[in-house]
């Protein structure tokens, strides 16, 4: 049985798109199956990985929406195992269609429940707020993890985060976990980057990975090349990080490296 990772954070530009597609892509070259589902109607992770989300059949918005099954709406990549659900600008009117709905909360959840006998992980981005369709993907995941950016009120908006998780656990999704806190766009140089670093591990002590994911060039061209890091730079230090990532995840979930 497969494991559902949402990567979350309402603010903006903290790595959630590059930590979600690298990741993905970093479990696949392990040779893990993975899914990467584009939760965010940017389409920002579906574009990162080569796909022109006008030019696509179904997406998300279908499956979420009921009107294709999860299985139609899922496209391979040129990375092997490592497949994908496309995001759609359809998706910005979700969150008011869905609003008329019951157990509106659930219907992620419910369209992809059967994808986890299919993959090892599912890894979903989501856009940079906590509205309906971020709720969803909260409601069908296993564990979150939380991109943090090494810069100044790096902990803004995290106790909001915190508490919409804690909501989702008191009922719709008692199971759900944090698996971590990723502290991103690092440049070990600057007073402030490390200041963030330790400021964070003091405030959210035990649950932050230890790799950290440093700033890097070759990390900002890949999107531009329709690949993720590994496959466009194997030496880079983007690379390495998001490996060492994938690495620290599969031993904390109990897999052998």
């Amino acid at each position: 049985m497969g494991k559902i990772i949402a990567v979350v954070n309402q603010k903006g530009g903290v790595g959630k798109t590059t930590t979600a597609v690298n990741l993905a892509a970093s479990f696949a070259v392990m040779e893990h199956k993975t899914l990467l589902i584009d939760a965010d109607p940017q389409a920002n992770a579906s574009t990162y990985v080569g796909f022109d989300n006008t030019n696509i059949a179904y997406s998300i918005y279908d499956c979420i929406m009921e009107l294709q099954p999860a299985q139609k709406c899922i496209l391979n990549t040129a990375t092997p195992y490592f497949d994908i659900m496309p995001s759609h600008i359809d998706l910005v009117g979700a969150d008011l269609e869905l609003v008329n709905y019951d157990q509106r909360e659930y219907r992620l959840r419910n369209a992809i429940n059967g994808l986890k006998e299919q993959y090892d992980f599912i890894i979903m981005d989501c856009s940079p707020s906590l509205g309906l369709i971020t709720l969803n993907v909260l409601v069908a995941s296993d564990s979150v993890i939380i991109p943090v950016q090494c810069e100044y009120l790096a902990l803004e908006g995290l106790g909001k985060l915190f508490n919409t998780i804690r909501i989702v656990q008191s009922g719709m999704n008692p199971e759900l976990t944090i698996e971590g806190i990723l502290l991103t766009m690092y440049d070990p140089r600057t007073k402030l980057a490390n200041a963030v670093v330790e400021d964070v591990k003091l405030h959210c002590k035990g649950i932050v990975f230890n790799t950290i994911i440093a700033r890097n060039i070759k990390l900002s061209e890949a999107p531009s090349f329709g690949k993720p890091i590994v496959l466009y730079d194997i030496s880079s230090k983007g690379t390495l990080n998001h490996l060492n990532l994938a690495k620290e995840i599969l031993v904390n979930n109990g897999y052998t490296i």
